[in-house]
């Protein structure tokens, strides 16, 4: 039978967005069949999807369809019930609900939101829903600056006596966007004054990027128009400022990620805030809001039409009192675009709701093994227990500064951009990321104090092949010898790039100078391949064209010990158009003798070849065409016999199935060097870094 959660709120805002969504992430470690249900969504148009529920599929690709998530809107529930036919209500959510139930391991089950007018009725309805599926409930409460303990733990309190008076079991409470000078104090009062004892419970701080508004929801809000800066509408907004003053008044009253509200003849407040903005004087501005239906002057907009668009300019009919006061009213959402919220909502909730307690408490979650996403997870938790430093040679790439911006949400690794400088810090800025720049360090390789000593180290390192000081002064100069250069002298533990140079770019430094393993010979490579349900560690997909018998068990070897270092157990199948002693000619001959060869090693792991990729990875098959073996049906790790093969099947594999591809991750050098495509996206730079750091912990 599937485990399921109610998770509803005590009333409404509480952020249950926050707790389902770290709840999903926790729960996708252990299973990955699981399942998102709102048996009443709040949106009336058939059109527009929920937004909790939208958030919840994309994140994480859950395999369910939306029309699956829910059961009914608002309206048609309200009519059913008010028309005397709550038992058709009630008969609906219950079938839709077994029927997910059938195909998942776990279920999430969320409440009602609480912004009618009636919010006695939407209690009592979570109420008898909760009942009726007979669902452990989770509470959540919420915290708010302004409010008393008292005044916070009251709805707390009736909440959970009436789930309780109603035959419903309650598991616990969580409190979201708590004063985080009140978290202890509330805490011990949600211990001491409910009335119902030995329930989970944890608080949850407020938390200003997950509480502001992103310009984008500011504009569908208030139903602006953007005049300019359409790129930059997942800016934060963590203030609405009226500019009503003098432009050389008004200048200091700007914060950081400030939101500017001004009647849209003001054209020297819209020129002056755009200065502001770009000038290292002033903080960030995240958009300027132009009031009454008013727009610049010609002449103005003329000028605006040839500046950088780097800040939104929104325009609204509204005067400027009235907008003002809308927006202070405006309640923010976590989004599934919005990478930096969705990071930092998973943080928090790692950090202050502790899932292990949970699940002791409802005893119902099931382990199922190495998930994507418990993968996932087991790669950040270790590379954040003991955490190294990085660099990243292309600091002034897009993508790059994007996963910077992730890495440094999760708190996972040290990093240091090479690059220039100031482009750095300007397109920071002009792309609105959250970087904190003490916590990274931004370098150009010329302008480091560690420019001479590296030359000097690789001319020794390299004279003896005719460099000579010109030449190791110009080679220094590249980002990837110089990031390379870094790991070689411990300045950094390792290194990653790639995202603009090819293969042989970011890998020749590292055989140059950081070489091979003692014990190795070849340098290798391996794709993780987070498949839907499994994690599965195919090599070498991306650096040995043709390898040997010789290399190939190396690459088996080095394969299966990179699985077990990240908690794949290995079960190695060498692949060939053949399986077992069926096939004859010159490859299958070479795979073979590579198997035999790795036999031969000693190696702690089991292997199979000649073995075929279904045979490897289908049990039904791989006991047709292999009885009795040990690996097939059942391989985790996958040598393809050369590059052209291994490389086009990744590759299909991840196009076809969407699968995530982690990697390349290099093998077998003295320290870890690892290379990105040149298409990689912002999710496969997060990865590689993580993975990186983790191998050199394993150094």
């Amino acid at each position: 039978m599937a485990s399921s959660i109610y998770v509803t709120s005590a009333e409404a805002h509480c952020g249950k967005s926050l707790i389902c969504l770290g709840m999903a992430d926790y729960v996708l470690r252990k299973t990955r069949r699981v399942s998102v249900f709102r048996p009443i969504i709040t949106s009336n148009s058939k059109t527009k999807r929920d937004k909790n529920i939208d958030l919840l599929l994309t994140q994480f690709n859950l395999d369910q369809d939306y029309q699956e998530t829910y059961a009914f809107r608002s309206r048609e529930a309200q009519d059913l019930i008010s028309g005397g036919q709550s038992h058709k209500l009630l008969d609906k959510i219950i079938r839709m609900y077994k029927a997910l139930e059938a195909k998942s391991d776990f279920i999430i089950c969320e409440g009602t939101d609480f912004i009618s007018e009636s919010s006695n009725f939407e209690f009592g309805l979570n109420v008898e829903i909760a009942k009726n599926l007979g669902v452990p409930v989770l509470v959540v409460g919420r915290g708010d600056q302004d409010r008393s303990i008292e005044e916070i733990i009251n709805p707390i309190q009736l909440a959970t006596e009436n789930f309780v008076k109603n035959d419903c079991e309650l598991l616990g409470v969580v409190v979201n966007r708590a004063n985080e000078d009140d978290t202890a104090g509330l805490f011990h009062a949600l211990e001491t004054e409910l009335v119902v004892k030995d329930l989970f419970l944890s608080v949850v701080p407020d938390n200003k990027l997950l509480k502001s508004a992103t310009v984008g929801e500011v504009v569908e809000y208030l139903n602006a128009e953007v005049l300019y800066g359409h790129d930059h509408l997942q800016n934060q907004v963590f203030r609405y400022s009226i500019a009503a003053m003098k432009l050389e008044n008004y200048l200091e009253k700007l914060t950081d990620n400030c939101m500017v509200i001004t009647p849209g003849d003001r054209g020297e407040v819209v020129l002056g805030t755009l200065q502001a903005h770009n000038s290292k004087s002033y903080p960030n501005t995240s958009a300027i809001v132009l009031t009454a239906g008013l727009k610049p002057s010609p002449s103005i907009m003329k000028l605006l039409d040839g500046l950088p668009h780097n800040v939104p300019i929104l325009s609204v009919t509204s005067n400027t009192y009235e907008t003002a006061t809308r927006l202070s009213s405006i309640d923010s959402h976590i989004t599934p675009d919005n990478s930096i919220k969705i990071a930092e909502s998973l943080r928090v909730f790692e950090t202050h709701v502790n899932m292990e307690k949970m699940e002791e408490k409802s005893n119902k979650v099931k382990v199922r093994g190495m998930t994507p996403r418990m993968f996932q997870y087991n790669l950040t938790q270790t590379a954040r227990e003991h955490k190294k430093h990085i660099v990243l040679a292309e600091g002034e790439d897009e993508r790059i500064l994007r996963a910077t911006a992730l890495l440094l949400e999760q708190d996972v690794v040290d990093l240091t951009l090479l690059g220039n400088p100031e482009k750095m810090e300007h397109k920071i800025a002009s792309l609105g990321l959250n970087i904190d720049l003490d916590k990274i360090t931004l370098l150009d390789p010329r302008s480091s104090n560690l420019f001479e000593t590296y030359v000097n180290v690789f001319y020794e390192l390299r004279k003896h092949k005719g460099i000579n000081m010109d030449v190791a002064r110009d080679t220094m100069s590249d980002v990837s010898y110089f990031g390379t250069m870094m790991v070689y002298q411990g300045d950094v533990d390792g290194m990653v790039s790639g995202a603009v140079h090819t293969t042989q770019h970011t890998i020749r430094p590292a055989l140059q100078f950081i070489k091979t393993k003692p014990g190795y010979a070849t340098v290798s490579s391996v794709f993780f391949m987070c498949l839907d349900d499994r994690v599965l560690v195919y090599g070498d997909c991306a650096i040995n064209p043709n390898p040997n018998a010789q290399q190939l068990a190396e690459i088996a070897g080095s394969s299966a010990q990179t699985a077990r270092a990240f908690g794949i157990d290995p079960k190695v199948a060498m692949l060939s158009y053949s399986s077992g002693e069926s096939g004859k000619g010159a490859d299958v001959e070479k795979v073979r003798e590579a198997t035999q060869l790795v036999k031969s090693n000693g190696y702690d792991f089991k292997v199979e070849g000649p073995i075929q990729y279904d045979a490897a990875v289908d049990l039904e098959v791989g006991l047709k065409k292999i009885p009795g073996s040990e690996v097939a049906g059942q391989a985790t790790v996958l040598i393809f016999p050369d590059l052209n093969t291994g490389n086009n099947t990744y590759k299909a594999i991840q196009r076809e199935t969407g699968a995530i591809a982690i990697g390349p991750v290099l093998q077998g050098l003295n320290k870890p060097v690892n290379d990105l495509s040149r298409g990689c996206t912002v999710t496969d730079i997060v990865n590689t870094v993580i993975i990186t750091a983790i191998q050199s912990q394993n150094n």
